[in-house]
């Protein structure tokens, strides 16, 4: 299996069972990411060369103006897409095998987490995931120690407050805050 076949899977069914091929290639994916991040984790790396290891990371070219201070945290990695001029503060966390998409010109805080995954509900089947992408929009701030969860989508220009803990969409130009988050106020 291939990230191709995997991402069809995922976009047909949004369900993923444990032990399938799909399961089996998310763990060779995590195995994948996890050495990627040790190069980058592991000592200091020029800016040139944290690109690189991104883009190796993701198996996406990183556009211009794409900024990351390590350490970072991935446990599939290929699912990763930025934007331009995005910028990634250190020890941030991507659980990304339903998709994290940042559009251009946003800025994350310091420890953010985006968890695309959740288990299956029922007791016997617990070891099964639910994957659903995280879709951030174009200007987007994101505030240190955020949480961004699966299936939630984040409207241009917002700002997700310090702290916050995203569980359902935000509309364009506003401020979240809060556990769950919620509506601060409207930016302009």
């Amino acid at each position: 299996m291939d990230i191709n076949e995997y991402n069809e899977i995922v976009a047909k069914t949004n369900y993923i069972k444990a032990g399938t091929p799909e399961h089996i290639f998310m763990h060779e994916a995590a195995a994948r990411a996890r050495r990627i991040t040790a190069k980058i984790n592991g000592r200091y790396h020029s800016s040139e060369k944290v690109k690189k290891l991104f883009s190796s990371l993701t198996g996406k070219e990183t556009p211009d103006g794409f900024v990351l201070f390590p350490p970072i945290y991935s446990d599939f990695g290929q699912n990763i897409t930025v934007g331009k001029n995005v910028f990634i503060n250190s020890g941030c966390c991507f659980q990304d095998q339903g998709g994290v998409f940042i559009g251009d010109g946003c800025l994350i805080g310091h420890q953010v987490v985006f968890a695309t995954l959740n288990h299956s509900p029922v007791p016997e089947n617990r070891a099964d995931m639910i994957p659903r992408p995280i879709k951030v929009g174009n200007g987007v701030w994101i505030g240190s120690h955020a949480t961004i969860l699966a299936g939630v989508s984040i409207g241009d220009n917002s700002i997700i407050a310090a702290g916050a803990v995203v569980t359902k969409d935000v509309p364009d130009n506003t401020v979240v805050g809060g556990v769950p988050a919620k509506a601060i106020k409207t930016i302009g």
